[in-house]
């Protein structure tokens, strides 16, 4: 019996190729016991006699049965030896025809309505690095061994407190760096106790829907605008009305009866399109959401990329006391694996907001925070955003110069600002922008259609390019296989 059981372990043993050899037994003896090869109270070999017919050490045998007995796969009875126990920890996980009465069949998965819904209207790429993926910056060219350093300094000791959770809404540190930061770049007007960290825009805009909208709620958004945020508030039970996106940005209307709770702009580089909303639209909004107590949720996702003229004022800080909530991110000027962004809150929401980020989101990471102030305040981030400014601006230039050479210059939108990390491309109303995106995307070249971002029935065709991470010798090859899948598409 004991040779039988040894020859099955060989067998087992021999099917796993990798990883150490402890653990291939281990798996071994493990899988044998939940299928049923080796029953409840059978009895394993000896330690010794299994190490001598395996050609294994004693000691990798004694390590694997103190570990399964540790977890409660065999049990050991003093002079007789190891045996099989009579439950094992996944035996309601698995089934075998030895224990025909164990089996189960699997259980539905029924999501919520909210669910299925944000399933259909999943427009997150499974890749997120590639030719003409948009709004990806070239994480290559962060100084990371410079960021490294500082982090390994303040690793060394670092204080309890940054070990633990954030019950400030973030470091301190990081507060009045951006703080500093953001009332020299961006004109925004706030104090540090207005700041709040979080884990990207998403988590932001999730914040704010759930802690200033009820079920029902209205909130006012671009047509088109970034599918993220639609998503999030969709969850959230927000009911969304879009509003046009006209070369001066977004033309709000007046309100009527059910004003909207809050109403989200990206006035300083629309996204997808790329205008810059129009001083007179920034006065009239502010006016708007003063009468009918409104707040103004500013994304200003990308603002640090401008290629000429000069910076666009963020809406937050055009008037004292501004009703807007400013949201900023890091994903595009460092790198989008990072998952830190920050909201400018109204002094009137601070504290209510801070409170419910804590207790919803458990923030932390302030040693990663305290890094990055350290990288703000020694003057590296302003240094590194000028230096990708250059390196973006003949990117940027490069995609345009391609454009119009294969396709002609009426193909670049008329939107297109100096601005950002992404072009868009003009197609005809009657073009599938979907299908060519899919066409495109199976062939390596990561474009995504611009119709996706409406939310209404008659959207405008086109793709987004996004430039910044691709090196100008590169653009050529992999635009030549974008402009055959158009070809394509086009006597198809």
């Amino acid at each position: 019996m004991r040779s039988l059981v040894c020859d099955l372990l060989q067998l087992r043993l021999d099917d796993q190729k990798d990883g150490k050899l402890h653990k291939r037994l281990y798996n071994a003896i493990r899988l044998s016991i939940l299928d049923g090869s080796l029953p409840p109270q059978s009895r394993l070999p000896p330690s010794r006699d299994l190490a001598n017919q395996l050609a294994l050490s004693r000691n990798t045998v004694l390590t694997v049965y103190e570990q399964l007995l540790a977890e409660g796969y065999v049990v050991s009875r003093s002079g007789s030896g190891t045996f099989v126990s009579r439950t094992v920890p996944d035996s309601l996980l698995f089934s075998s025809d030895a224990h025909p009465q164990s089996r189960h069949a699997p259980q539905q998965a029924i999501l919520s309505a909210r669910g299925e819904a944000l399933l259909t209207h999943s427009r997150a790429s499974s890749r997120q690095w590639g030719a003409f993926l948009p709004g990806v910056p070239d994480v290559s060219e962060f100084p990371h061994a410079l960021l490294r350093k500082i982090y390994t300094r303040l690793s060394r000791r670092p204080p309890a407190v940054q070990l633990s959770y954030s019950p400030s809404g973030g470091s301190p540190t990081l507060q009045q760096a951006l703080m500093e930061y953001l009332r020299v770049a961006r004109s925004v007007r706030c104090n540090p106790e207005q700041i709040l960290i979080t884990e990207g825009i998403h988590q932001a805009i999730d914040l704010v829907s759930r802690m200033l909208c009820n079920p029902g709620d209205r909130a006012w958004i671009e047509e088109p605008a970034y599918w993220g945020i639609r998503n999030v508030l969709q969850m959230n039970g927000v009911d969304l009305q879009a509003i046009n996106v006209d070369l001066s940005g977004m033309n709000p209307p007046e309100p009527g009866d059910a004003p909207p709770r809050l109403i989200f702009v990206t006035p300083s580089h629309q996204y997808p399109l790329g205008c810059v909303m129009s001083l007179e639209r920034r006065q009239r909004l502010l006016t708007l959401a003063r009468q009918t107590g409104s707040w103004i949720v500013e994304d200003d996702y990308d603002s640090e990329f401008r290629f000429s003229g000069q910076p666009i004022p963020a809406l937050q800080g055009l008037v004292e006391d501004a009703p807007v909530i400013y949201i900023g991110t890091f994903s595009k000027t460092l790198w989008p694996g990072l998952r830190l962004g920050y909201v400018v809150l109204p002094q009137p929401l601070a504290q209510a907001l801070k409170t419910a980020h804590a207790e919803l989101y458990r923030g932390g990471r302030l040693l990663d925070q305290e890094a990055l102030a350290q990288f703000i305040t020694e003057g590296h981030y302003t240094a590194h955003i000028r230096r990708m400014r250059l390196l973006y601006a003949r990117r940027r230039q490069r995609l345009t110069a391609l454009i119009s050479q294969y396709l002609g210059k009426a193909a670049l939108s008329e939107f297109n600002d100096n601005a950002g990390l992404h072009l868009v491309l003009k197609l005809a109303d009657d073009c599938d922008d979907v299908a060519l995106a899919k066409a495109a995307n199976d062939k390596g070249v990561l474009v995504r259609p611009l119709s996706r971002y409406y939310l209404g029935d008659t959207p405008q065709r086109g793709l987004l390019m996004g430039f910044a991470a691709m090196k100008e010798e590169e653009m050529e090859g992999a635009f030549k296989v974008l402009v055959a899948c158009i070809n394509s598409k086009s006597r198809a």
